[in-house]
């Protein structure tokens, strides 16, 4: 019986040293995501429900935080402002991520079937990271002497009788911020998009060519389902990061533009901490459900 038992230690040894080895691994990254995220949340969800006035911060229970947020909203006859600014946010989002997706889809495309030596491939993903070698706000400014009304763009068409006046809507306006978004952020599309692209089987293309499929059939029906992880993971990119965006809205819509991102920094500004926060609470629970719902399309855990 000692002998039996001594081996059933002895083969139990080496697993409980990976269980303890793994939570070892584990651990610093796990007190990475408490201390700088769970943490910060769970302060943002308490300061949410707690009272305010012009000069402080009243650390007691309230709701008047939400039902402020929510004020007018029961009305069916008029829109409350909450939701007129979440559709303009939304519908921001939901330009950004079409234009981005079909963009990052094609240059993902060209540079893992078309591009043949890996050494081009780096150099082209060069090219595309070199707007990320400034910050967003001199990638923003430096649209402005672009698209002003006296800007380079006006410039040219004048002088080319297209227009007999400067166009106006080409700087603080809807088309800038979407412009702007597209430019910082396309590449968050192109880098996942590519990665699942180049894990696709070369010979399942040349068996759908030799099957008779058109380029676009190949294009619907091996790469674009093969490739939806990458599409769902850029999709998740995209969108928190525009749904919390609020620089590159007040930049490049003149500060006239309104967002979810733009009312929290406003009442940051003037130091409505609660408000604040009971925003930021809301604007999460937006963004967890439309993550949700993209991750419904494909589940991401079990293709990668």
């Amino acid at each position: 019986m000692a002998s039996v038992e001594y081996l059933r230690q002895a083969k139990e040894a080496p697993v409980r040293h990976r269980r303890v080895s793994a939570w070892l691994q584990a651990t610093p990254l796990t007190l990475t995501f408490v201390l700088f995220f769970i943490v910060p949340l769970v302060i943002t969800l308490i300061v949410s429900f707690w009272d305010f006035n012009e000069y402080q911060i009243i650390p007691a229970f309230t709701l008047k935080n939400y039902t402020a947020i929510f004020d007018g909203c029961s009305s069916l006859t008029d829109v409350c402002v909450t939701f007129k600014t979440y559709w303009s946010t939304l519908r921001f989002c939901a330009i950004v991520w079409a234009v981005t997706l079909l963009l990052g889809f094609t240059i993902a495309y060209f540079l893992a079937f078309h591009v043949r030596t890996t050494a081009m491939q780096t150099v082209l993903f060069l090219v595309c990271t070199i707007p990320f070698w400034t910050s967003n706000v001199i990638r923003m400014i430096s649209w402005i002497p672009l698209l002003g009304r006296n800007g380079i763009v006006n410039q040219a068409l004048l002088s080319a009788h297209l227009v007999e006046r400067p166009v106006e809507w080409l700087l603080y306006s809807n088309f800038s911020v979407v412009l702007a978004f597209v430019h910082l952020y396309t590449f968050f599309m192109i880098v996942p998009i590519f990665n699942a692209m180049m894990r696709i089987d070369r010979a399942l293309l040349e068996a759908a060519r030799d099957a008779g499929a058109s380029g676009c059939q190949v294009i619907r029906d091996v790469v674009l389902p093969l490739s939806k992880t990458g599409i769902v993971i850029g999709s998740i990119f995209v969108v928190t990061i525009v749904m919390g965006d609020f620089l590159t809205v007040g930049v490049m819509g003149g500060q006239q533009i309104a967002s979810v991102g733009k009312i929290i920094q406003v009442q940051t500004g003037y130091l409505q901490f609660p408000a604040a926060a009971a925003n930021a609470i809301i604007l999460l629970a937006v963004v967890l459900m439309i993550v949700w719902a993209l991750t419904r399309v494909v589940d991401i855990r079990k293709e990668l």
